[in-house]
């Protein structure tokens, strides 16, 4: 049963999200798992899995994709909008702050303290989503060998994420008689002429994209380096699937081999940084976009020329994200009774469980296992964080803030 809320409560918690949406896909999916299906109830559990099996298949950041579709699902258009930016939103300016720092300075020490708490909080967030999500998305025993399956190929044999996305959906298809019961809702925001969204929503993102297009060609030229960054970063958006770790593999043999715009270690210590801010780990390019402009000034004033460099970067990347989900979701739920469409989308979320725990593992080794040694606070604060959240079911936002502080106090002993 859903609970539809109100416009405002749905926006304060989109914009909440925004702040704390910390340890990547896999801690952000689980964060929303955790308060919009568990706690608040406003969308179902089947729902959410329909959702978040389509965002996979999808190049581009998956987890502001889903928030995107979970705002449009409640609220329409301008409920999709509102998620999808407010969950970017805070990560913009607190990367350009600290990109700036980086850039000016060289160190963000100061800061390392609170997001090391804040890390091995979300490891806890993550195993908890990798728990409860797989127990739902288990519905038969094949979706638990595609699960297993999912995580060795990932995890062992290195198959690249959309091939086994790819392949869990078509064994959905080929699986006989799944006779899967995934009710649809009354309230879907699906219209009534679901393929005429693509047209009108390709128009509108087309418009939004020539702006700064248009801009950039009549103020710095066609050759300037601005609009080499919108040029290459727009259609980044449309190739890179598996999120940030492929797409950063794909802007570091562009951006820092061939073109040189960025050091490797420059690229290197933007990711760190990236995993140190709220948001999805594909902002990094922002990062990538703001060094760019700073180490290549062609005369003009280096703050503001790499702000606007990383804004534009920004703006490419997310844009198609808006498209990919105003187009298609409409598709997608007037789909969603659909057998064969509820089945290869059963086999991806079946999948999607064996990749998170992947990312939940990597994560978690990176955050306890650091420098080659055992951090056991990291380690002694995420299973605090588990007890807390399994037996007490504590608010996120107060675990992650706890974390902060921990680790804030720890930098004084």
């Amino acid at each position: 049963m859903e609970n539809k809320p109100t416009f405002r409560e749905a926006m304060l918690y989109w914009l909440k999200l925004g702040f704390i949406s910390f340890g990547g896909p896999a801690g952000q999916i689980a964060m929303m798992h955790r308060e919009l299906v568990e706690k608040r109830k406003w969308i179902s559990d089947e729902k959410f899995s329909h959702a978040l099996s389509f965002c996979m298949l999808l190049p581009g950041p998956e987890a502001q994709q889903l928030a995107t579709y979970n705002g449009w699902l409640m609220h329409g258009v301008k409920g999709g909008i509102v998620s999808g930016v407010l969950f970017i939103l805070p990560s913009i300016f607190i990367l350009l702050a600290i990109s700036y720092i980086y850039a000016r300075f060289g160190d963000v020490r100061e800061v390392s303290g609170i997001l090391d708490g804040i890390k091995a909080v979300v490891v806890a967030i993550v195993i908890e989503a990798v728990w409860k999500i797989g127990k739902k998305a288990f519905k038969k025993n094949w979706h638990i060998a595609v699960a297993i399956a999912s995580f060795i190929s990932i995890y062992f044999l290195r198959v690249p994420f959309p091939l086994i996305v790819l392949c869990a959906a078509v064994i959905g298809l080929l699986i006989p008689n799944s006779n899967l019961k995934i009710p649809g809702s009354a309230e879907s925001s699906a219209n009534r002429k679901p393929y005429s969204a693509i047209a009108k929503t390709f128009s509108a993102c087309l418009a939004l994209w020539l702006i700064p297009f248009l801009s950039i060609l009549f103020t710095l030229g066609w050759k300037s380096l601005p609009m080499k960054i919108y040029l290459f970063f727009s259609q980044a958006a449309f190739v890179t699937f598996g999120g940030a770790y492929s797409v950063l593999a794909y802007v570091n043999q562009y951006a820092v081999n061939q073109l040189g715009w960025i050091t490797a270690q420059q690229a290197i210590d933007g990711f760190g940084l990236a995993e140190t801010t709220p948001g999805p780990l594909i902002i990094v390019l922002q990062f990538i976009g703001f060094m760019a402009g700073w180490n290549n000034i062609d005369g003009f004033n280096p703050t503001s020329y790499a702000v606007l460099c990383a804004l534009l970067t920004t703006f490419a990347t997310f844009l198609p994200s808006f498209f990919f989900i105003f187009a298609f979701a409409p598709i997608i739920e007037r789909f969603e009774n659909n057998q064969k469409l509820k089945a290869a989308l059963s086999g991806v979320t079946a999948a999607v469980v064996g990749v998170i725990l992947n990312l939940a593992l990597a994560f978690g080794f990176a955050v306890i296992y650091h420098n080659n040694q055992v951090s056991w606070f990291a380690f002694g604060l995420s299973a605090l964080s588990l007890i807390v959240l399994f037996r007490f079911k504590v608010d996120v936002l107060w675990i992650v803030i706890g974390g902060g502080v921990l680790g804030l106090v720890k930098t004084f002993f």
